[in-house]
């Protein structure tokens, strides 16, 4: 089964975030509430990433799909997680937005990380 473009970018936002130093607790996150599509931490964050990935930025920013229904989606979600995942760390929402001209055929995809993208 061929990956759809959004689980594409979702593996390329977990590679990223490796690189520069996150540990991925896990992708595709679901509660009653919703789905967070990446729970990452570092040495002081834990950030609930919402990754867009689109083929341009013609018509609008890949973060301008992030709504505020999806918004209050992700808090009660990352609510959720919290709840049953105690930690000391800082609770962070991240955007990454990826932008792939030939989709999944894209070999160098540009990729903006957004942190702290909503408060």
């Amino acid at each position: 089964m061929a990956k759809t473009i959004g689980d594409w970018g979702e593996g390329i936002a977990m590679d990223f975030l490796r690189k520069q130093g996150y540990e991925i607790l896990a992708q595709g996150y679901r509660s009653r509430y919703g789905e967070i599509d990446l729970i990452a931490r570092d040495a002081t964050y834990l950030a609930f990433v919402e990754v867009k990935t689109r083929k341009s930025a013609y018509f609008a920013e890949a973060r301008e799909a992030v709504s505020r229904s999806k918004i209050q989606k992700l808090r009660r979600t990352a609510e959720w997680y919290l709840v049953k995942h105690e930690t000391t760390l800082q609770p962070r929402f991240d955007v990454i937005e990826i932008y792939a001209p030939l989709g999944v055929r894209t070999e160098e995809p540009e990729l903006i990380h957004l942190e702290d993208a909503f408060q």
